[in-house]
């Protein structure tokens, strides 16, 4: 039917990545100042896994259907649009939707799909790159010769965050992450200077060491409470904690010493992306056009995807996400 279109929907509201099922639901229409385009892949985000499971703080102005970041055609527009037209290859951030075969999307976040990119690469853009930028510049404040630590070092935010601070003249670029393999793979692969095992050394220590004492400018955090203390010792005075994530939990160790955020003179600031408006995430779109697009097609930087599945398979690829032994995006093609 006309009206109707495909969907990834969850038994029961919330459940495992088994309750997964691909259904029908109404059509979008979009507002006068969106898009309806037709999907031709979609990203996996960790917030997807939350939102399943009922753990998200869903925006009042999403969808129930899941996903974050697509890539697709525009098939209608809205009257009070001007920046594009129908027929356009675009990839773009939505509030929701996007597991799906049609979103309705606000124009201020979508961007054209440059030629050299595939729908698998586009579509591995929008969350992970604009969260990285958000991150560096807006909230972390990074300028050249700044040193920075990502967190999480493999996840498709660090992945990304390592090689815009690489690309914009970082001191000094450090990693936590949880195997070897993975260090290897952020200093060969993306050009960290160094990583360092979560899991068998003290990072923070580590840093320290690797500085000469001084620490780290600038910190990006996905892991919340586990990892609090060592940033805090491993941030350098007048340092920035981003904090974007909370997978190692959200209540401190009994005893955490908060005395360097005074003897440091430390700021720590939580964000999302998702609960932003629409304004606000036009300027990332329109900041990341500018850092990073340019250099993606020009190859100086990697969008690294590291599975791709037909949406049939969604219960898959959640699982894949699920087991944290992915470096990169997975991507979902539709069609």
């Amino acid at each position: 039917m006309a009206d109707q279109m495909r969907a990834v929907a969850i038994k029961n509201n919330t459940g495992p990545a088994t309750s997964l099922h691909i259904t029908n639901i109404p059509k979008p229409t979009p507002s006068p100042t969106q898009a309806l385009v037709r999907i031709k892949a979609f990203g996996l985000n960790r917030m997807d896994l939350l939102q399943r499971e009922g753990r998200y703080p869903v925006p009042p102005q999403a969808p129930s259907t899941l996903g974050v970041e697509f890539a697709g055609v525009v098939e209608t527009l809205g009257d009070d649009t001007s920046d594009f037209k129908i027929g356009d290859n675009v990839f773009g951030l939505a509030y929701g939707g996007a597991y799906a075969e049609y979103i309705a999307v606000s124009t201020k976040m979508l961007m054209r799909k440059p030629e050299e990119l595939s729908w698998e690469e586009a579509a591995a853009i929008p969350e992970t790159w604009i969260t990285a930028t958000q991150a560096l510049y807006l909230i972390g404040g990074f300028t050249a010769g700044k040193s920075v630590l990502w967190h999480a070092g493999a996840s498709s935010v660090s992945i990304s965050g390592i090689q815009l601070a690489r690309q914009d003249g970082a001191g000094a670029i450090y990693v936590t992450t949880s195997s070897e393999e993975k260090i290897r793979f952020c200093v060969d692969e993306l050009g960290a200077t160094k990583g360092f095992n979560y899991k068998t050394q003290d990072w923070s220590q580590e840093v320290l060491k690797a500085t000469g004492g001084k620490g780290v400018d600038i910190i990006v955090d996905f892991v919340g409470a586990t990892h609090f203390p060592g940033n805090l010792n491993a941030a350098a005075r007048d340092g920035r904690i981003v904090h974007l994530g909370a997978m190692g939990g959200t209540k401190l160790p009994e005893g955490t010493d908060i005395m360097p955020f005074i003897a440091k003179r430390l700021r720590f600031e939580g964000s999302s992306l998702r609960s932003r408006d629409e304004g606000y995430q036009g300027k990332l779109r329109d900041t990341l056009w500018e850092h990073a697009i340019p250099a993606i097609r020009e190859g100086r930087m990697k969008v690294f995807v590291e599975k791709v599945l037909p949406w049939e398979g969604i219960v898959e690829a959640h699982q894949l996400m699920e087991s944290n032994a992915t470096k990169g995006k997975i991507i979902c093609t539709i069609g």
